[in-house]
């Protein structure tokens, strides 16, 4: 495939740059694990493309490397290939466009392009062509703009900030001082992470809801020994609540599909009795009800008893919404 080749062609290209003395036809082929032939076809290219590759001989081979000095072309310390994953990171951050995140890497990425010389702007075209990252669902954070970029010059300044917020358990916005550690963006949504004067301890803000901000001239000193990893570990997703040990048993066509993902860094699986068994050391239960409901009746829920109890219940609840019954009083209603 021609994705599978630019990126083997990458992979050369980044070899390359980093062997002082150039690298072989074998080395490439052993490292890329494929025939020398498929070596010597994407050296073709890549020199087609533009790159001042030249080969000299040592012994009965022929070692490639680019001519020298052409690095020099380059803007420092950027090779070809980071500007590649540059390029990369600005696709990535197309969720954060009309914002501060997307803004700041789009006007480096100009510049740095601008300095490109055309064989890489050349490839860069064609790895564009190729490699797409995206993302559903996302939200739209242009209107929060001004407030991401305040939270951001709060974090690196380390600024104490107020701010009035709503969270879902409540219906309405209450006044919270925070002292900002991190901004963390997981599965779509960015939240804000602190220290919260209120409750007097670490709380987690979901950005989108914060309704104004404003950044005091009170500093404060981050820990030392807050690690956003560690303050996550045991969270299915962003709910932090005490780990317990969960166990699912799944239908055994699923096997594939789940060992493909992880899920919780603890997962686990094994074979029993026909049927794949995965246990975890998992808090945020609120959240696990919800995706073993995504598998419908491929997934059954063994321990805990209380987490069982929580997804029948929603089980029974959906067999109750979708019952004849109710679906015609639902269009008698409709028609109303």
């Amino acid at each position: 495939m021609r994705g599978d080749q630019l990126t083997r062609q990458w992979r050369i290209l980044r070899a390359i740059e980093a062997s002082k003395q150039g690298v072989t036809v074998a080395e490439l082929a052993a490292e890329e694990g494929c025939q020398s032939r498929t070596v010597r076809r994407d050296l073709a290219a890549i020199h087609a493309a533009g790159f001042p590759l030249y080969s000299e001989k040592d012994g009965f081979q022929s070692r490639y490397c680019f001519v020298e000095g052409y690095k020099f072309h380059l803007p420092v310390p950027f090779t070809v290939t980071e500007l590649m994953s540059l390029y990369f990171y600005r696709d990535i951050l197309q969720v954060f466009k009309d914002t501060v995140f997307f803004e700041s890497l789009d006007e480096l990425f100009r510049k740095v392009k601008a300095t490109l010389p055309p064989e890489s702007l050349s490839y860069l075209r064609r790895i564009e062509q190729t490699f797409h990252i995206g993302f559903k669902p996302f939200k739209d954070y242009s209107e929060f703009k001004e407030i991401i970029k305040q939270i951001n010059d709060a974090v690196v300044q380390c600024r104490v900030v107020e701010m009035r917020y709503y969270s879902l358990s409540s219906t309405r916005e209450t006044t919270r001082k925070v002292d900002p550690y991190k901004v963390w963006f997981f599965n779509g949504t960015l939240y804000l992470i602190g220290w919260c004067h209120v409750h007097d301890d670490i709380r987690m803000f979901v950005l989108d809801r914060i309704r104004l901000l404003h950044v005091t001239d009170q500093g404060f000193i981050p820990p030392d020994d807050f690690d956003l990893e560690e303050y996550m570990r045991d969270a299915f997703g962003v709910i932090r609540t005490d780990a317990e040990k969960v166990t699912i048993k799944f239908d055994p066509s699923l096997e594939r599909y789940l060992k493909e993902n992880i899920w919780h860094p603890s997962q686990v699986f094994k074979h029993e009795d026909g049927s794949l068994i995965m246990t975890m050391e998992v808090g945020g239960l609120r959240e696990v009800v919800s995706w073993v409901m995504g598998f419908g009746r491929q997934a059954e829920v063994l321990d805990p008893a209380h987490l069982r109890l929580a997804v029948a219940e929603e089980h029974k609840v959906s067999a109750e919404q979708y019952s004849p019954d109710c679906c015609i009083n639902n269009m008698a209603q409709g028609r109303q």
